[in-house]
């Protein structure tokens, strides 16, 4: 593209972003990465009752984690406070804003004649100046609302990336107000402003927008600006079919990794969550910038699926370097209470990881599953002997600690002496691997046995297997 894009992801700071938040800042980050454009962070703070600086820390973390990074920002409104009172006051000298004195109190007697009239609720304009008219007083000590001095007649009208042309007749739009009593300017004139100021050329959000961008649309053209591209996103909703919130059980970006999974599997779901490449369901950050555009984005609402983000975050783990892996599973394996050892001091941590990494869906999995390792050699009563390794089975086990100390420690060396053993006592493998396991770590359920071997080392493997035959019968 000819122009120098720019993309703007414009939160508000309340303390919580889901999926569907953040899937509002990875479109208009890939859109800017994919035509070598900027990507700017906005905070939209000016409600100062919700806004607090740990919801911004949510929203810079969240997307760091996703590696969203940013060209410009933080960017903070309530520090251009002083700019948007320079353009109201600019508005009020030029007649495009004018003060309006009406009460809170006759604003709603007019909506309730009007609904009593089924007509639509709206503003009257009683206080718009128009030539030839005559004002009421002004009444004294009280403080006005600015009102953007709306079109009269015609229609708002753009195209639309998602949704296509969308037209709003103007007699549809009263007079927004831009500015309460205190001077605090409102939510669609600040976004304008900011805008025009930034040199946003593409907007992309979602939907619920949609009843704001004739209002913008109509404030941008009265200041001289040239409205961006919009891209309205279809609604995310919950597997139930609702829109993806809080109160309808969203979880946040923080609470996904918390629960271990992988940037890069949310990532992969979030871009599939309203936009496709032909059928490719799997793909790394790269593709995605490289094949990102606005014509795929899809019309209808997208519904989370938590089967298939719990299938990529599988994947991600399966095909993940086992060093890489590793460094994501320590805090988890920390919590715990798992002790990484000192190379050459216990189990090697890189190869645990990679020994569980194939069959686990979330970096939890691999955490518990890597406690098998590091626990102190089990204890155990004679009854629970008895129970899980029949006298039977016992010359069978001895031979094998005789075999384990004249092999090789890898797994082809481990593999061949369970062969020797099992064929010398006419055993199939569960027969002596079940009594195995359990005497190495009080379970029978481990990954496969000579690659267990293998990490938890031939001196342990004796030693442990040779106490629980020392245990009086």
């Amino acid at each position: 593209m000819a122009m120098s894009i720019r993309t703007r992801f414009a939160p508000s700071p309340t303390g919580f972003i889901h999926l569907g938040n953040l899937r509002s800042a990875l479109y208009p980050w890939a859109f800017a990465r994919h035509h070598g454009g900027d990507f700017i962070l906005r905070i939209e703070d000016t409600d100062l009752e919700r806004s607090s600086q740990e919801a911004v820390d949510v929203i810079i973390d969240g997307m760091a984690w996703l590696g969203l990074d940013i060209d410009e920002g933080p960017i903070y409104q309530m520090q251009h406070m002083d700019r948007y009172r320079e353009v109201i006051a600019e508005m009020l000298k030029s007649g495009l804003a004018y003060p309006c004195y009406m009460s809170e109190a006759e604003l709603n007697a007019l909506r309730d004649q009007q609904m009593a009239n089924k007509e639509k609720p709206r503003y009257n304009g009683l206080w718009r100046p128009e030539p030839g008219k005559v004002l009421p007083p002004a009444p004294e000590g009280v403080l006005p609302v600015i009102r953007f001095k709306s079109p009269i007649g015609g229609s708002v009208i753009w195209q639309d990336a998602v949704k296509g042309q969308i037209e709003i007749s103007n007699d549809e739009l009263d007079d927004l107000v831009i500015a309460r009593p205190d001077g605090t300017p409102t939510y669609n004139f600040c976004v304008v402003v900011d805008d025009i100021d930034m040199r946003i050329t593409h907007v992309i959000r979602g939907d619920d927008h949609v009843n704001n961008t004739p209002r913008q649309i109509n404030i941008m053209r009265a200041l001289g600006g040239t409205p961006p591209i919009y891209a309205h996103l279809p609604t995310v909703l919950n597997e139930e079919g609702e829109k993806m919130s809080k109160r309808n059980g969203a979880m946040s970006v923080r609470d996904y990794q918390r629960e271990g999974y992988l940037p890069e599997a949310i990532l992969n779901y979030l871009a599939r969550l309203g936009w496709a490449h032909g059928d490719a369901e799997v793909f790394t950050r790269d593709q995605f910038v490289g094949w990102f555009d606005l014509d795929h984005l899809g019309r209808s609402p997208a519904q989370h699926n938590p089967e298939k983000l719990l299938w990529l975050n599988h994947h991600y783990i399966q095909h993940s370097d086992a060093a890489k892996l590793a460094e994501q599973v320590k805090p988890f394996a920390l919590e715990r209470g798992i002790t990484i050892p000192q190379a050459g001091q216990g189990p090697d941590f890189v190869q645990v990881v990679g020994l569980l990494k194939d069959r686990a869906n979330t970096l939890i999995e691999i955490a518990d599953g890597a406690k098998l390792f590091y626990m102190p050699a089990p204890a155990f009563s004679q009854q629970e002997i008895d129970t899980n390794i029949p006298a039977n089975i016992r010359p069978a086990l001895a031979d094998l600690i005789t075999a384990f100390e004249a092999s090789d420690s890898s797994k082809e060396g481990y593999s061949a002496a369970f062969k020797a053993v099992l064929a010398q006592h006419q055993l199939k493998m569960p027969a002596l691997a079940m009594p195995v396991r359990y005497a190495l770590f009080a379970t029978t359920q481990t990954p496969a046995i000579d690659a267990v071997l293998v990490i938890l080392g031939k001196a342990e493997t004796v030693q442990r297997l040779r106490r629980v035959l020392a245990t009086k019968n």
